[in-house]
């Protein structure tokens, strides 16, 4: 499913109203779609109300969204709906008596209520108090500036409302206040239980704070068809779309019966120190987990002994030094081992190697042999390898390329010298920004995690899980992003079956046991079941 921006979406309307579906078409199919949808919901919503209608109120803006939630209200009060209701209108300004909405909506019978003409808002004061349903139409996409003045009243009016009673809000589009590119968000912005959105998810949906106050997310068409778009140009580099089974479905790897571990590929995982001896074999095991045929681990002689039993399947590239960190003398094994891949491979560099001086002398030596072995392409690296790039300003051109880069806001703040609170704020945009002046895939953790791609795009996971909010959780993503490399997917292939992989195992541990406790390793034996279930959508889950 595509992800839009506020401009795209524009075009695309352009487009449709060019090749015949005109802008009144759409309002009128988003405003009766939107109706339906609320529709569907009015019995579970209103199942404790007996002996009177259920009381529906639309707050109606000045602009297209006000135009929506008329039409909306139109459908409401036309209707045949599953329980008795009445609907009202509240409007933030008087709309004109050639408002082709307005007017379908007042003759049709919807009792109308201007703020114009409600001094104190106490007339909208006791509508919110008998609402059952509110309806946010206030304002849509063209948020451009902060909110205060007599729409500020309003909404606090009904944050307290809906906070203090059993009513739903109900946005149209997205709740008012939210921007709709970035994510970010007003303080007067609502809350909504629902928000129905028109066409496509706008990229803020996928970003906090607006996913906080998006509550449950309902994408409804309004009649635009391929057709309409023929003449749209969007390039490809800038679209976005939300990750769905039937796409990872569609490009995850093929399981031959006739099949060895030699058909699966080879996982070389470096990392580790004395301090983070777990790290490595967490990645190396997630990578068997996914499906690949062959891992070896290369981390220091000092922690071998550990990971040799944390992953016991795992085979090892001996560093022969007592050194419990990597370092430039453990290079020239690290070269035999590069030399024993053929072209189904995944590399992955940094799980728990450190920080110390001399790992990151190591790291630069072994990218230069990626490089001049022809083992670059399908490399993966995270944590602690992010942070020894960072110190070199040049550090994109000594990536193999199309390298897979894991970071978390933290490490993405030291690689692109910007803020935390930056990237949070625009993480969408960010993620495909620096993916096409890097040249390289980036895959940015956290809620709602972005895959961006320099030539293809971005793709967002629509998970947003609190229970990963744990050490190791990267660890496991990073080898399961690994374990599709060599598997003989492409890179952003790759860092989107693996993420999703790890996201879904995520959401298995949660549906169980709730949003704190999970340990990284609890993940690890729920990732083949996932993928089973991807494979095989009609098996039930164990």
């Amino acid at each position: 499913m595509q992800i839009v921006t506020v401009a795209q979406m524009r075009e695309i309307e352009r487009a449709a109203d060019a090749a015949g579906l005109s802008y009144s078409e759409m309002m009128h199919n988003a405003g009766y779609a939107a109706a339906a949808e609320i529709r569907r919901r009015l019995s579970y919503w209103c199942a404790t109300i007996q002996d009177r209608p259920a009381r529906i109120l639309i707050l109606v803006g000045p602009g297209n969204n006000g135009g929506d939630g008329l039409v909306c209200a139109t459908a409401l009060y036309s209707g045949v709906n599953p329980v008795p209701l009445t609907v009202q209108g509240y409007c933030l300004k008087s709309r004109s008596q050639d408002d082709f909405v307005y007017c379908a909506a007042r003759d049709a019978g919807v009792p109308m209520v201007s703020a114009t003409d409600d001094p104190g808002l106490a007339q909208l004061q006791g509508l919110l108090a008998g609402a059952d349903v509110v309806v946010d139409a206030l304002l849509g996409t063209g948020v451009a500036r902060p909110i205060d003045g007599l729409l500020a009243d309003i909404l606090n009016h009904v944050t307290s409302a809906v906070d203090s009673q059993s009513s739903v809000l109900v946005a149209l589009d997205g709740v008012t206040g939210m921007n709709y590119d970035t994510g970010a968000l007003d303080p007067v912005a609502p809350r909504a239980a629902v928000t129905i959105t028109f066409h496509a998810p706008k990229r803020g949906h996928y970003c906090y704070p607006a996913a906080r106050a998006t509550g449950e997310l309902v994408v409804v068409p309004i009649g635009i068809q391929r057709q309409h778009l023929s003449s749209l140009v969007l390039p490809a580099s800038d679209s976005v779309f939300l990750i769905e089974a039937e796409y990872v479905r569609r490009v995850m790897p093929v399981r031959a019966p006739d099949a060895n571990k030699g058909s699966y590929g080879k996982v070389l995982v470096v990392g580790g120190c004395l301090d983070y001896s777990g790290a490595p074999t967490l990645a190396a095991t997630a990578a068997y987990r996914v499906g690949a045929g062959l891992v070896t681990l290369a981390v220091p002689a000092a922690i071998q002994p550990i990971a040799a039993v944390l992953c016991r399947e795992a085979t090892f590239a001996s560093i022969g030094d007592e050194a419990g960190w990597l370092n430039p003398a453990a290079l020239g094994r690290i070269e035999t081992a590069l030399r024993g891949l053929d072209g189904r491979h995944g590399l992955v560099i940094g799980p728990g190697m450190g920080q110390a001086a001399e790992t990151g002398e190591f790291l630069a030596g072994f990218l230069a042999l990626a490089r001049s072995v022809g083992a670059g392409g399908r490399l993966v690296i995270d944590a602690d390898g992010l942070n020894h790039l960072a110190r070199n300003p040049a550090w994109p051109s000594i990536l193999p390329p199309t390298s897979i880069l894991t970071p978390h806001p933290g490490e993405m703040a030291r690689l692109t010298g910007l803020t935390v609170q930056a990237i949070q704020s625009n993480r969408i945009g960010i993620a495909l920004q620096f993916a096409q002046l890097w040249r390289h895939v980036v895959v940015l953790k956290g809620a709602f995690t972005v895959i961006a791609h320099h030539e293809k795009g971005a793709a967002v996971l629509p998970y947003s899980n609190p229970a990963l909010a744990v050490a190791g959780t990267g660890d496991v993503l990073t080898g399961c992003i690994g374990g599709m490399l060599a598997q003989g997917l492409e890179p952003f292939e790759a860092a989107i079956c693996g993420a999703h992989a790890h996201a879904s195992a995520g959401e298995r541990w949660r549906e169980t046991h709730g949003e704190a406790g999970l340990l990284a390793s609890d993940l690890l034996p729920l990732i083949p079941s996932v993928m089973h279930a991807l494979r095989h959508p009609d098996t039930k889950p164990q």
